[in-house]
């Protein structure tokens, strides 16, 4: 029976935000948004082993919003990396079992159980899927001073789960760190890994800016409705 790993990413610092509160532990319908997003994947069917990637000096202060949440789901925390890209390093180097490993950001507290599952399902099938919407704007592409149109049904905007063969990310992730790496599957794509595409989800938005915290409280009310 294939194994499913999830590690979620929460190193965020909330400077968009404009507050000191890091985004991940900002209330969401007067939840903790990293809590939303371990009961997205902890309510799948695939029911992956969840790993929390937390920067060590927010370790304490996860452990005490748990007991005040009472939240009880299974989860291990790994320490954060001074990058993200050592932060999953860090997370995949303490999976010692063949599987498959969903990558996700923890401010992505929408995510569908149902996106969530079709993502490992994919994965299984074509060894690797990253989650992603098509444009729906008009796109330009500036450099060197000049911009020129792009066609917007060639432009896809990347989203997270991204899930790998553990054994292609582990290699994946002993290269060195380049600025270029923006996301796990462009950290694959450099060992020359085909990168596959699956529909996304519009409602499964990063929570970036204030403004994203509001939409998502709408739409969490909208579904519950």
């Amino acid at each position: 029976m294939m194994k499913y790993y999830a590690v979620i990413v929460a190193g965020g610092s909330g400077n968009r935000m404009q507050t000191e509160t890091p985004k991940q532990f900002l209330l969401l319908n007067n939840l903790p948004v990293l809590m939303h997003t371990i009961k997205a994947f902890a309510q799948s069917d695939s029911q992956p082993k969840i790993l929390v990637v937390l920067h060590t000096d927010q370790h304490n202060y996860w452990r005490r919003l748990c007991n005040e949440f009472n939240f009880n789901i299974p989860h291990e925390i790994i320490a954060g990396g001074s990058e993200r890209f050592n932060s999953v390093q860090n997370a995949i180097k303490t999976i010692n079992e063949d599987c498959f490993v969903a990558i996700h950001d923890a401010v992505r507290p929408l995510v569908s159980k149902q996106l969530i599952d079709y993502s490992y399902k994919q994965a299984t099938e074509l060894g690797n899927v990253v989650v992603a919407i098509q444009s729906s704007d008009s796109v330009r592409l500036l450099r060197n001073g000049e911009t020129s149109a792009i066609k917007r049904n060639e432009v896809y905007l990347v989203q997270t789960p991204q899930v790998f063969d553990l054994s292609v990310l582990r290699s994946a992730y002993e290269q060195d760190f380049e600025l270029a790496f923006t996301d796990d599957a462009s950290v694959v794509e450099a060992l020359g890994e085909k990168i596959n595409i699956i529909e996304g989800e519009r409602n499964n938005i990063k929570i970036t800016y204030p403004i994203d915290l509001e939409l998502a409280e709408m739409l969490i009310n909208k579904n519950t409705l």
